[in-house]
């Protein structure tokens, strides 16, 4: 006789199947206490994988875990998330963080809140660090790296009348217009990227896919958070007396993380880079805080509604080094397509207004502002 077994049986079996088959499926995340990083494990642990992520200090593990905690990883998801010490300037650590597994995100990157007395100083780390990763990823036979990169590995450099752009351009370090240390790392740093794939017998077996975030916000897990959110704490805290000239292409770092995840296993995506960016226009900083006072009027007490004129901004950044890194910015408008992304994944990010008042709630919440 042969027996029939229910469909719901059956759907429950290839569920769990499949959820087996991601547990037992490694990815590293570099760079795990991080902002982003933080969002690439939650979205990899929502969807069953183990995970494995560099820290530099093993002392980072706990707020990590607290951090995740409170991004709703839940016990059972954090027993799957182990740590290794590993830094970009050094090769201790990287065998073992790589051992057995089958994919890497490699988000990690040196990002300083101020310019760095020599530009050496971010880009040497963040082009031999990526080099370091990949190097010890092929000779560790993982099938694909998905690399963070940024918007400023493409957008910068131009000329001022160019404001669209596309994953076919790149930032032009060797032109007229000056290109922020940061910005240069960054951009070294993926060049190095394609060029070891492209040059290495090694990678024969290892694909390599790059996603390029434009400014990122979203809602912060703890106090430790990137610099782009520092945006909207400013905005709020009232550290501003007005609000510079500045114009932002946002992306959600929720949106991102699922952006990483998607590239990580889609056959024809190898081999592609990828603007992460929602659909909206850019947004100005006086607009970002007249989003946060309409809609949230008790904690926008302090946010400034006066546009600082550009000259102004010149003279203060002869006493602040902060000022300095956005001088190049100033009245400066730049949008990425996420055309690419949006036809290859079916991806459908949040909206700039969604992104930056729960940005704004979760400064509140965790008591940042």
């Amino acid at each position: 006789m042969i027996q029939i077994v229910p469909r719901c049986n059956v759907a429950v079996k290839v569920l769990l199947l499949e959820m087996s088959t991601l547990a037992s499926t490694t990815v590293l995340v570099t760079g795990g206490s991080g902002y982003i990083g933080s969002y690439v494990i939650l979205a990899l642990l929502s969807q069953g994988y183990t995970v494995r992520t560099t820290v530099r200090s093993l002392s980072r593990e706990a707020s990590t875990r607290t951090a995740l905690s409170n991004g709703g990883a839940t016990a059972s998801d954090l027993a799957r998330l182990s740590f290794v010490a590993a830094s970009l300037e050094h090769d201790e650590g990287w065998a073992e963080a790589l051992k057995g597994c089958t994919y890497v995100q490699h988000v990690a990157s040196p990002a300083p809140a101020e310019l760095p007395k020599h530009e050496d100083d971010l880009i040497i780390p963040a082009r031999d660090g990526t080099l370091r990763v990949l190097k010890n990823a092929a000779a560790a036979g993982v099938k694909r790296v998905v690399l963070t990169s940024s918007s400023g590995a493409i957008e910068y450099g131009h000329p001022p009348q160019k404001q669209h752009f596309t994953e076919e351009d790149w930032t032009i370090l060797d032109g007229t217009r000056k290109v922020a240390p940061y910005l240069k790392s960054k951009t070294l740093a993926e060049r190095a990227a394609w060029d070891f794939m492209a040059s290495s017998k090694a990678t024969s077996k290892m694909e390599l896919v790059a996603i390029n975030p434009v400014f990122v916000f979203g809602p912060v897990l703890g106090a430790d958070f990137s610099g782009s959110v520092e945006v909207i704490k400013k905005l709020m805290d009232g550290s501003l007396p007005g609000c510079p000239d500045l114009f932002f292409d946002i992306v959600d770092v929720r949106d991102v993380a699922s952006l990483h995840v998607l590239a990580m296993t889609k056959t024809e995506v190898a081999g592609q880079r990828y603007f992460a960016a929602n659909s909206d226009q850019v947004t100005s900083m006086v607009q970002l805080g007249q989003i946060i006072r309409a809609n949230r009027p008790k904690d926008a007490k302090k946010v400034p509604t006066i546009q600082i004129p550009n000259f102004l901004v010149h003279a203060l950044s002869f006493f602040d080094k902060a000022v300095r890194v956005i001088l190049p910015d100033l009245g400066q408008v730049r949008k990425a397509s996420n055309k690419k992304a949006c036809e290859a994944f079916g991806w459908q990010p949040r909206g700039t207004q969604e992104s930056v008042l729960d940005t704004a709630d979760s400064l509140v919440k965790h008591k940042i502002i």
